[in-house]
């Protein structure tokens, strides 16, 4: 029988996904090898679907979009995602602000809604479901309906703390979970809040680690009990500590603050399946891994850029996906997967997004993040491994393993000139010329 061979794909800033030929070296030590462990399982890979990116979508002629819906979400695509945020209510990428239910005092949820997300979220998701049925979907709320904050705004404030709201605010997720099923759409998380220290002019909500972990203990985790529901509960987004909050701001917002504050509450902690952290909440990522092992980690919202979607961005973006994943997720959730040119907000940021729409063209633009995920999501699947890996390349390099033993390493060459990769395969070592400031990904299978 002919052995498989060893497959290699690389992207550089003016070449994408081309093949290349591995050569035996001969002898020589190696500078990456495979360590023999064997870490988390993966969730796999996905995107957040928003009201802007949907409507970048419908720039495009009926088989190109077809196209990339189908790279997107389909099992035999390019990425095949399989687990994809939404947002409950409008996000910041939404086309206008709104909630689901703007009815003020409706303490029974009498009026709730999800009519809005029948115009555009719920055509986005089930475009998406029809080409892989086994998606799964978590959601988060960037803001809580007006009336239950202070200020009474989307933007900015808190969640008022009074136990009819409270009350209110747990059975607006749970109406939320059986609009969605009765739509044939079910929600497999729902995480407590979008950014829970982003005080912004978008949509967004203030919530301390106590206020987390008494809404989880008291409210939604019994709300969810009465109702039946098996929609997991998750503590996040957290996108907590800034780097300067301990000592320049005096305000605690690092892993006690947010994750041990909840989870170190046996009541609060039962109702948790898992973490979902972003941005600034990598910093908290490692110790809460280290301290509780038994829940499942999500990396929730891929860094935005600045619209200008470049190799120098795309290079640090694979930087989050080494730090994230060696730091124990399971998933990996980019932001932005489909916007026009420089992905403008409603609120005036400029950022990045896998594809671009050109308008004028009717095309889809891959941009460099594009081919990031790929190199990631591309050969991986949920239930694969990541397994170890030593030697002066595994600083920049992640290595996964799936269930038939074929194993998949993706790296970069950081540097600006070539450098050699000499790679030990069981007894074999095998020599790969990295180009410089690119991307690679390696199969090889068992045996």
């Amino acid at each position: 029988m002919r052995q498989k061979q060893i497959q290699w794909f690389a992207s550089t800033e003016t070449k994408r996904w081309f093949n290349k030929t591995i050569e035996e070296a001969g002898n020589g030590n190696h500078n990456l090898t495979f360590s023999g462990e064997s870490f988390q399982r993966l969730e796999g890979f996905g995107g957040c679907f928003n009201e802007l990116g949907y409507a970048a979508l419908q720039h495009l002629p009926e088989e190109e979009r077809s196209q990339v819906m189908h790279a997107l979400f389909h099992p035999e695509g390019e990425h095949k995602f399989s687990i994809c945020r939404l947002p409950i209510g409008a996000s910041d990428y939404a086309l206008e602000w709104y909630s689901l239910n703007e009815t003020d005092g409706d303490l029974s949820m009498e009026h709730f809604s999800i009519a809005r997300d029948q115009q555009h979220l719920i055509p986005y998701i089930k475009e998406a479901l029809k080409l892989n049925p086994e998606l799964k979907l978590f959601a988060s709320p960037w803001s809580p309906p007006t009336w239950m904050k202070f200020p009474k705004a989307y933007n900015y404030g808190t969640l008022r703390w009074e136990k009819e709201i409270l009350e209110a605010y747990a059975l607006y997720f749970v109406k939320f979970v059986e609009a969605y099923k009765a739509e044939g759409i079910t929600i497999h998380q729902v995480h407590v809040q979008n950014e829970v220290v982003a005080d912004q002019k978008f949509p967004s909500c203030v919530w301390t680690g106590e206020q987390l972990r008494e809404f989880i203990r008291d409210y939604l985790g019994p709300a969810f009990e009465s109702h039946g529901l098996d929609t997991e509960i998750w503590l996040g987004t957290i996108n907590a500590p800034e780097a300067w909050d301990e000592w320049l701001k005096k305000k605690a917002t690092d892993f006690d603050a947010y994750a041990n504050t909840v989870l170190s509450d046996p009541e609060a902690y039962k109702y948790v399946k898992g973490v979902g952290y972003q941005w600034a909440g990598k910093h908290a990522l490692q110790r809460t891994v280290q301290s509780y092992p038994e829940l499942r980690y999500m990396q929730t919202e891929n860094e935005c850029g600045d619209g200008e979607n470049s190799w120098f961005y795309a290079r640090y973006v694979f930087n989050l996906y080494h730090h994230y994943f060696t730091n124990g997720v399971n998933a990996y959730i980019y932001w932005n997967m489909v916007l026009e040119p420089k992905g403008r907000s409603t609120w005036g940021w400029e950022q990045n997004a896998m594809l671009t729409v050109d308008k004028e063209k009717q095309l889809a633009i891959r941009n460099p993040e594009y081919y990031v995920m790929k190199h990631f999501a591309h050969f991986t699947s949920p239930d694969d491994r990541r397994i170890g890996l030593k030697g002066p390349w595994s600083g920049n390099a992640i290595a996964f393993e799936k269930p038939d033993g074929t194993r998949i390493i993706v790296l970069t060459n950081p540097f600006k000139e070539k450098r050699e990769l000499r790679l030990s395969i069981g007894s074999k070592l095998q020599l790969l010329e990295l180009e410089p400031e690119s991307f690679h990904t390696i199969v090889i299978p068992c045996g």
